[in-house]
Parts: structure tokens; C-alpha cells; sequence
């Protein structure tokens, strides 16, 4: 019972004794009317205490459901986070992934805008340190291979003989220099032992040296582009020699040499050239112009022309089929071409360059012999001079075909091609690096 209720109900019976002083009849009634209230009082207390006590046992029921709870979250959350980690982690690897493929696409803009820069601020083409070096690199195999043949002839000899002779020649031959070639190397070397009175077969090496360089300089060494009008270059070549590719690095180094470039993709025979054309004149940052496979191509060397004029292009680059197994065809697409250049094009530089494959050796040779006889060329485009110990045959290409070589490729970045440097290639043919 509330203090409240004590107390009202003690002032209550005070009143009543009073009452009943006063009034004793009405005694009995009080009575009975008290003891109804304080039974109901008593039975209030026994609610009130039932609820306190189901109160109480609620709380602690409740009290121990959530000490369970607790237990449960305390067991689960290791769980959780674990999972959650092993999550994580696999989500950062992929994060980490993304963010080095980014980073690398970032480095490779940076340096391609770096380079950009720097050409556009000298004004100047870039500097030929790096290709040399690139150069010296490349012809490693090809060197080697010379270089060993005729150290290991010349250390088995103490004397000048025939028999000396005999075996440089097959060195040579080895080095892939060529038959015609190498005899005519041989024949100048026995001149300048008797001239100089040689006895020494060390002193040989440092001859034919001199010799070979002399038969690679001897090259003409005049720029393809014309200096006071427009230049369009046929580019031929049999599939797989890498023509494609050199049109795109062609393409790089004209633009590096502020020449305003364009492409006419006119191998439309052959499947999927055209999408490997315009993917490399993207990395060049020049425009091509291109129909559909199929297409005739002379007419797109005239849809080609219409725009390098109206463009005021320095450079036309025509791609052309290399279906050298079919010889007439390809005679007669040529000559289309070749018409169309001389009528719609007239003020232009014709320049007809063929593509050919170093690790071939002197079936390089043989190719060049092939399309002189369906295309007036003047002048060869030699790829992959890194990856042969053939390198001899650049010696015997225009020695026996008086083709010169106009470019060289040592490499498959987009800037491995460039201008064929004779006294540069003989430096790194006989280990003088630049």
C-alpha cells in the first residue's frame, strides 16, 4: 500500500471514531463499510505485488535473452569479419590489378606526351643516340655470327693461303653475305693482301672490315620525301613480312618530322588488313582512308589523293596487296595504280618501297627479284634485323640487285623504324658502338 493511502486511510478512521461518538447507531454500518475497503486494499496489495513480482521475472528473462543475444553476436561477429576480410582482400587484389593497368596506361600517355612535347620544342627530329644504341642491340645475332666465323678461321692459320681464303668464303656465305656477294668481298681482300703486302692473317679481319663498310656506304642515301611538293609511297610486299606495321612506324616518323600524313588502305584483298592498317595509323595519330573489303583498290588511291590534296597532305602512304603468287594480277593493279597517280597526282614524288623480311636471308633477295618484275622499286623497307643472324644479306641486296636500302627496323615499338644508316650499320656490325 502506497503512503498516500496509509495515511488518507488513517485520517478516515479518526473521523469515524468521532462519528461514532457523536452517532453511535450508525457504528455497525461504518464498521462493515471499513472492513470492505480494507479488504479490497488488501487484495490491491496482492495485485500490485504480482505485478512487481511478474515485473521482475519479465526483467530477468529479458536480462538473459540478451546476455544470449550477446553470446550469439560475440560468436557470429569473428565469423563475419572474417568473411568480410577475405572479401576484402580479394576486392583490393582486383583494386591493386586495375590500379597497375592504369598506372601503366598513364605512364605510357605521360611518356607519349613527353615526347610530343620535346619534338614540338626543339623543332628538330629526335635524336638518333637511342636507335643506334637500339641498332648495336639488334645486330648482336648478326654480328655474332660474323664476327665468330671469321675469328675462328683467322685464329686456326699462321699463314696467308688458300686454304685461308677458302674458309672465309664459307664463313661469309654463313653470315648469309650471299654466293655473288662474298666472292666479290673475297676477290677485293686478295687485291688489298698483295697491294699492302699482308702476311699477318690477324691483320685481315680490320681489311675485310673496311671492305664490307665500303660495299654498304657505297648505297645512295637520298630522303624519299620531296622537298618542294608532295610525296606518295606505294609500299608491296609479300604477307607476313611486316608491311603493315612499317607503314604505321613510317607514318610516326613522318609525323615526328612535322609532315602532314595520310594513309590510303588499298590491300583490300587480303582479310582483315584494313583493320590492322587503321589500327596502327590510330597509334600514329594520322588519318587513313579506307573502303570496304573487296573494294577496288585503285579507286581508293583516288578517293585517297582527292583528299591529300584538298588536305594538303606532305605525305600519301598507299597500302598494296602482296599476291605475288599471282603475278599478273598483281602486275595490273599496279599499273591502275600507278596510271591514276600519274593522271590525278602529277605534281607528287612517286616512290615504290618494298617491305621485306631480314630473318629471310637471301630469299629476301630472291623476293626483291620477283617484284622487280611487276613494279619499278626504289628502294626496300628491311624489318626484324633483331631477331636474325642474317643480317649479311643487307650487304648482298644491293650489291647484286643496286636496290637501296631506304629504312630499317630493329625492334616493334612504334619508333624502331628508321633511316637506313650505312656508316652507323657497319659501327654496329663490327662492335664500334656509337
Amino acid at each position: 500500500m502506497s503512503l498516500f493511502k496509509r495515511l488518507f486511510g488513517k485520517n478516515k478512521n479518526q473521523e469515524e471514531k468521532e462519528q461514532e461518538a457523536l452517532n453511535p447507531g450508525q457504528n455497525s454500518e461504518s464498521l462493515t463499510s471499513r472492513s470492505e475497503e480494507q479488504a479490497n486494499e488488501v487484495v490491491l496489495e496482492e495485485v500490485e505485488s504480482e505485478d512487481i513480482e511478474t515485473e521482475t521475472d519479465d526483467f530477468e528473462e529479458l536480462n538473459i535473452q540478451e546476455e544470449d543475444r550477446l553470446k550469439s553476436d560475440e560468436e557470429i561477429i569473428p565469423t563475419i569479419e572474417a568473411e568480410e576480410h577475405v572479401q576484402v582482400t580479394e576486392n583490393s587484389e582486383e583494386v591493386e590489378q586495375v590500379l597497375e593497368v592504369e598506372k601503366n596506361l598513364e605512364t605510357e600517355l605521360e611518356e607519349d606526351v613527353i615526347d610530343e612535347k620535346a619534338t614540338e620544342v626543339t623543332n628538330e627530329v629526335p635524336e638518333k643516340k637511342g636507335f643506334i644504341k637500339r641498332l648495336f642491340s639488334g645486330l648482336s645475332k648478326t654480328r655474332d655470327s660474323i664476327l665468330k666465323g671469321v675469328d675462328d678461321v683467322l685464329s686456326s692459320f699462321k699463314h696467308i693461303d688458300e686454304e685461308l681464303y677458302e674458309e672465309l668464303e664459307e664463313a661469309l656465305i654463313m653470315a648469309d653475305f650471299g654466293v655473288d656477294t662474298t666472292l666479290h668481298i673475297m676477290e677485293k681482300l686478295k687485291g688489298k693482301v698483295k697491294e699492302e703486302k699482308i702476311t699477318d692473317p690477324s691483320a685481315l679481319k680490320p681489311a675485310l672490315q673496311e671492305i664490307i663498310t665500303s660495299l654498304l656506304t657505297q648505297q645512295p642515301t637520298d630522303d624519299i620525301l620531296n622537298p618542294n611538293g608532295p610525296t606518295v609511297v606505294l609500299v608491296i610486299g609479300v604477307n607476313g613480312v611486316g608491311k603493315t606495321t612499317s607503314i604505321g612506324k613510317m607514318s610516326h616518323l613522318f609525323k615526328t618530322q612535322h609532315k602532314k600524313v595520310l594513309v590510303a588502305a588499298a590491300d583490300t584483298f587480303r582479310a582483315a588488313a584494313i583493320e590492322q592498317l587503321n589500327v596502327w595509323t590510330n597509334r600514329a595519330g594520322v588519318e587513313i582512308i579506307k573502303h570496304d573489303e573487296g573494294s577496288d583498290a585503285a579507286a581508293v588511291v583516288f578517293d585517297a589523293i582527292s583528299a591529300a590534296k584538298s588536305r594538303k597532305s606532305d605525305v600519301l602512304i598507299c597500302d598494296t596487296a602482296g599476291r605475288l603468287q599471282n603475278k599478273t594480277n598483281l602486275m595490273k593493279e599496279l599499273e591502275k595504280i600507278s596510271r591514276i597517280i600519274a593522271r590525278e597526282y602529277p605534281e607528287a614524288k612517286k616512290e615504290i618501297l618494298i617491305v621485306i623480311d631480314a630473318t629471310t636471308g637471301q630469299n629476301a633477295i630472291q623476293q626483291v627479284k620477283l617484284f622487280k618484275e611487276v613494279a619499278d622499286i626504289s628502294g626496300i623497307i628491311l624489318t626484324k634485323l633483331d631477331g636474325t643472324a642474317k643480317g649479311g644479306a643487307i650487304v648482298g641486296i644491293y650489291e647484286s640487285l643496286k636496290v637501296p636500302v631506304k629504312y630499317i627496323g630493329v625492334g616493334e615499338k612504334i619508333d624502331d623504324l628508321q633511316p637506313f644508316d650505312a656508316e652507323a650499320f657497319a659501327k654496329a656490325l663490327f662492335a664500334e658502338e656509337a
